[in-house]
């Protein structure tokens, strides 16, 4: 029944996903920015429901109370497809750092950049780095979270690898706070394979970090030591 539950679901992502975005489209033309980011938490939750009737997956969170006024620039652990809608419901109103390519996908790719998402080329190093910074102090201007997955791809539980430094920065520039976020979705919705697992993934937001004046290796250090061992904890 679970392997029925993860098809369905998978299913329905995709035809909703695809539909939606075209809906998407043709109703930004007409709203502002802070009016289309409510279209994209309304696209999340309708999923996340759907991935709790379907395949019995559910999630909460712990640590909202640490959440800081204003916006500031959130470090998400990346080991799921989970994430990437529910940091839409977790969060205020964001953008997301991405990989270019996915600009590319039709229908999907154009409702992404009416979200104002940072997309980078993730193989032009340095440069990637000044991308972030630059088009993320526009968007902290303007109000707007900004969402980093620090390890720039999905990794099965259990493993990391150096984490980017490009949020940190932006943080360090626009005079922002880190809030860094752990979880334990790649336990129940692996970064491949169709079977999702029953059960409740388990969101904690850690406590921000000021990284102005202090140098920026040494925060990335403390903060990759407390997401890889909270996660570990919530693996335990």
């Amino acid at each position: 029944m679970q392997l029925i539950g993860s098809i369905l679901f998978t299913a329905f992502f995709f035809v909703w996903t695809f539909c939606y975005a075209i809906f998407f489209v043709i109703a930004c033309s007409l709203l502002p920015f802070r009016h289309r980011f409510v279209l994209a938490r309304v696209w999340a939750w309708v999923l996340l429901t759907a991935l709790k009737w379907t395949c019995r997956l559910d999630f909460r969170v712990e640590g909202s109370e640490r959440l800081p006024a204003g916006n500031h620039i959130a470090l998400w652990k990346h080991s799921s497809s989970w994430e990437t809608m529910a940091m839409c419901v977790v969060f205020p109103r964001q953008v997301w750092v991405l990989k270019r390519e996915l600009l590319w996908i039709p229908m999907v790719g154009w409702a992404i950049r009416q979200l104002h998402a940072i997309a980078i080329d993730r193989k032009s190093g340095h440069s990637a780095v000044s991308q972030v910074i630059a088009q993320g102090r526009e968007r902290v201007a303007e109000g707007d979270w900004v969402i980093v997955f620090p390890e720039g791809t999905r990794m099965p539980p259990g493993e990391t690898r150096r984490y980017g430094v490009s949020g940190s920065l932006l943080a360090a520039d626009t005079g922002r706070l880190i809030v860094p976020v752990a979880h334990n979705a790649g336990r129940y919705w692996p970064r491949r394979g169709l079977l999702k697992k029953p059960g409740t993934i388990r969101v904690v937001i850690g406590e921000p970090v000021a990284p102005r004046g202090r140098d920026i290796r040494e925060v990335n250090r403390e903060i990759q030591e407390w997401i890889e061992a909270t996660v570990a904890a919530l693996q335990a």
